[in-house]
């Protein structure tokens, strides 16, 4: 049996469930038509982190009966993932769900209704049809999986991006970025009546529903300053009456295509299921490939209704607890973890996350993190377990070698990262009097390393490609006098400016007592080949604590 992902699934629902792929109820071209007509969801980013989990919440609503109409997906980043993902299979994607036992959960969604490009392009036919979907009073909320940086505006040095000042001046009759380009639909909506509105930011990061608004009021007043925009419509975006801004805590793994998935579903029957490559360099697939494990909590503020998320896959709650299980995740139970795994995983050669979890050093080590320095300063969401997030992370997700996730990929933007991952928990060691900093031993082990990893020097001696990072430049200079094969040196003038940095790690390591330690970690993983691994079995040896 074959069968193609644009086959019609009502009517060949036995061939598809021949090849185990899960099929929808209800008819796409019912619900893009409502979508078209009453639009009530819009996404931005139609990348695979939207298509394994936002479009499967809107699939299972539409199937129960709780949505009416799909998702309008917009991207202003890559015009070929609108060509080569969605367009060329009708909307369509097939999600796979893979288990840690090597069994897949395939299933086929057609909640998209219509997917726009919407960034600059000679052609801006999308962004002339979201302006008319943000105008009708039918839609309820907005979300984005754009990634963090689709949230900034300025450069380290806080000046404006050139694209993003040319924005400001040209004002929002033809818009370039991302923010701006949502501020200018936003206007639409507020000359076309006013209607509320929610903006509900899905990506990585915390506080991203409060930074999503600071970053679209930003790009307002600009243009209020340059008469483009009224003082009632900055009222308006301010008004969360009005304009809503949740904020949200997201989790799923959810990397790039995987060449085992495409072979595994050619072999099973399933036709055109090629990963192929963008221009702008992108792997896309008709398919998508994601582990069991999910999370999104969202602050429940919807000034103009929502569909019921609560009933798939969403924790509808309240501010402060949304806070509470973001912290939870990003600055204790996960993100550290990941980042740890990144920086080591990297320098000493590993090719995926599911391969250093079979380290025992490497487990070691994010199992200090993660219970024995992390937990004991977590503030319980009561929404999520803390402790039993990191057993599923530590025993189940990471160790899934079906999620061919890479050390590479997540070492990407380090120095943006570490504030949050490593400095929350600093802090709160120095903000609680039963604690100090000087009871840490790993997180500066880590931050240690990330320097070694600042060289562009493997733990083998040898030089290796370091993942993309905004302030790779300046970071790198710093430490490129540095001598490897030399324990001995003294490196405090070459990594002052950077352990001192607030905007790095949140607080100045030297006040808080952790520079020297990180330096001294430093000293010993310069030493010579395999420094950092001797480092890390050191440190293990010496303040290990049992963890079950």
């Amino acid at each position: 049996m074959v069968v193609k992902i644009t086959d019609n699934y009502l009517e060949n629902k036995e061939e598809f469930a021949s090849v185990d792929v899960k099929v929808p109820t209800y008819d796409s071209k019912v619900v893009t038509a409502k979508a078209l007509e009453a639009p009530r969801w819009v996404h931005f980013g139609g990348g695979n982190l939207f298509r394994a989990f936002h479009a499967s919440i809107a699939s299972h609503l539409i199937d129960a009966g709780e949505l009416d109409s799909g998702v309008i997906v917009a991207d202003t980043h890559d015009s070929a993932v609108i060509d080569l993902v969605y367009n060329k299979y009708n909307n369509r994607m097939l999600r796979v769900i893979t288990k840690a036992d090597g069994t897949q959960e395939r299933e086929l969604f057609a909640s998209v209704a219509e997917a726009l490009f919407a960034g600059p392009s000679e052609d801006r036919s999308g962004f002339e049809k979201l302006k008319e979907i943000f105008k009708k009073d039918s839609l309820q909320v907005v979300t984005f999986s754009i990634t963090e940086k689709g949230y900034v505006l300025k450069d380290p040095s806080g000046n404006f991006f050139g694209g993003v000042q040319e924005d400001i001046d040209n004002g929002p009759a033809n818009p370039g970025n991302g923010m701006a380009i949502l501020v200018a639909l936003m206007l639409e909506r507020f000359q076309n009546g006013a209607a509320p509105l929610t903006l509900l930011s899905t990506d990585n990061f915390s506080q991203n529903g409060d930074k999503l608004k600071d970053s679209v009021l930003t790009i307002a007043k600009e243009w209020e300053k340059k008469g483009y925009v009224s003082q009632a419509f900055i009222d308006y975006l301010s008004d969360d009456s009005k304009v809503a801004f949740p904020l949200s805590m997201i989790d799923r793994i959810t990397p790039a295509p995987s060449a085992k998935i495409e072979a595994d579903l050619e072999a099973a029957g399933i036709e055109e299921c090629k990963i192929t490559k963008t221009a702008r360099g992108t792997n896309v697939a008709p398919f998508v490939n994601t582990e069991e494990a999910h999370y999104l909590v969202v602050e429940d503020k919807f000034p103009n209704g929502r569909p019921k998320f609560e009933k798939f896959g969403m924790i509808l709650t309240d501010r402060d607890t949304v806070n509470l299980a973001d912290e939870m995740k990003v600055t204790n139970c996960l993100n550290p973890l990941h980042t740890a795994l990144a920086v080591y995983g990297t320098i000493l050669g590993f090719d995926s996350i599911a391969s250093e979890m079979k380290d025992a050093d490497l487990v070691g080590l994010i199992k200090q993190i993660g219970y024995v320095e992390g937990l004991p300063v977590v503030k319980d969401p009561k929404v999520l377990n803390p402790k039993a997030f990191i057993d599923e992370l530590v025993q189940k997700r990471l160790p899934n070698p079906y999620i061919p996730d890479t050390p590479q990929r997540i070492a990407t933007d380090t120095s943006q990262k570490l504030a949050i991952r490593y400095g929350v928990t600093i802090k709160h060691y120095v903000d609680d009097p039963d604690r100090d900093p000087s009871q840490l031993n790993f997180i500066p082990l880590v931050i240690a390393t990330w320097l070694r990893y600042l060289m562009g020097i493997n733990d083998e001696g040898e030089q290796f490609e370091t993942s993309p990072d905004p302030l790779w430049d300046t970071l790198h200079g710093a430490v490129a006098g540095i001598k490897f094969g030399d324990a001995d040196q003294d490196v405090h003038g070459a990594v002052k400016g950077i352990l001192s940095n607030k905007m790095i790690f949140g607080v100045d390591l030297y006040e808080v007592g952790l520079g020297d330690k990180v330096e001294a970690d430093f000293k010993e993983m310069l030493a010579g080949k395999g420094t950092i691994r001797k480092a890390l079995e050191d440190k293990l040896a010496q303040f290990s604590k049992s963890v079950d």
